[in-house]
């Protein structure tokens, strides 16, 4: 089949059929060539716009513990293990985090994510988090979202009960991969979390991180097992190489493969919040509203955990740009 066909076929099975791509047929995606790829582009934005509309959500993340972190995730610049610029600090205090929130709200965004560079909880930092989380949505009316590593089912319940919209834990990347980046914890304890998270009835943000040497093949792994999941949400993240971390000196991600692979997971995940998230901006450089019309319809403005992003009104004039209305999203049903 030729890429056009298989096109062609792809937007009748999403737009007008609404069933779900298999795995083979996204693996028939995934080899198009280049030139192809504006055009698969064109039919994730087609799919995005008649399973999620043209709205874009805007989220700030804050990291209010920062380095320090015992695991040894090859991609992060937060891991103890490391050699790495990034030093660990003390949890920031409720004023600050509430500034800070009340910052992202200005700029009219709907959700504010509290980031800890943790394994999990431990008991002190669960009752800061049940201060915090419903004083930031008091505060600044903003939804409150929390990623704080490994749940156990008790804690998922806890948060949940002070009111925690999302909880963000990523699989990063497909089960067959993961052993090449992460010793200190496995694959299946991060998939549990989710199901935890799910169970206790918030709603969960799973995100991917792309370019960490993970062949084609492992990012078509990775796309099933999101699905097993189900996720509200899944933030995609580019490698962007930090110095000290056993993946510093890996390349970034090429912008057009960046482009395919966004296009990539809206074609699996139709009805899903697909966020633009880190490394977005060394990745795909001058492509990134191209992203925007490839599958995305949210993202993450201003800086990052412990890297920096464009300045938010750069973000804001381009979705004024593509007539892209800013508003709180949910997941299709």
């Amino acid at each position: 089949m030729t890429a056009r066909a298989l096109l062609a076929a792809v937007s009748a099975a999403l737009v007008d059929e609404r069933r779900q791509l298999s795995l083979d047929e996204l693996r028939s995606l995934s080899q198009v060539p280049d030139e192809a790829v504006p055009a698969l582009a064109a039919v994730a934005h087609e799919v995005r716009l008649a399973w999620c509309g043209p709205s874009v959500e805007v989220e700030g993340i804050l990291s209010v513990r920062t380095g320090g972190c015992p695991e040894d995730c090859g991609f992060c610049s937060q891991s103890a293990r490391f050699d790495s610029p990034v030093l660990a600090t003390a949890f920031l205090d409720p004023a600050s985090v509430v500034a800070a929130a009340r910052e992202t709200a200005a700029l009219g965004a709907s959700e504010f994510c509290i980031v800890l560079a943790v394994r999990g909880p431990d008991e002190r930092t669960m009752g800061r988090l049940e201060e915090l989380v419903p004083m930031v949505k008091r505060e600044t009316g903003l939804e409150v979202a929390v990623s704080a590593g490994i749940l156990d089912g008790a804690q998922a319940a806890r948060l949940a009960a002070v009111g925690t919209h999302r909880y963000n834990h990523n699989l990063e990347t497909a089960r067959s991969f993961f052993p090449e980046v992460v010793s200190t914890h496995s694959w299946q304890e991060r998939f549990d979390t989710c199901r935890l998270v799910r169970d206790a009835g918030m709603q969960l943000c799973c995100g991917v991180l792309l370019g960490m040497g993970e062949t084609d093949e492992q990012r078509i792994e990775l796309l099933g097992q999101i699905r097993d999941v189900d996720p509200a949400e899944v933030p995609v993240n580019f490698l962007n190489p930090r110095p000290g971390t056993p993946l510093g000196g890996r390349r970034p991600v090429e912008p057009l493969e960046a482009i395919r692979w966004i296009a990539l997971f809206r074609l699996a995940l139709p009805s899903v919040i697909l966020r633009y998230a880190g490394g977005r901006e060394v990745t795909l450089r001058d492509l990134q509203a191209m992203g925007m019309t490839a599958g995305i319809n949210a993202l993450i403005v201003g800086n990052y955990l412990t890297t920096l992003g464009r300045p938010p009104a750069d973000d804001l004039a381009m979705l004024a740009d593509l007539r892209m209305p800013v508003a709180a999203l949910s997941k299709v049903l």
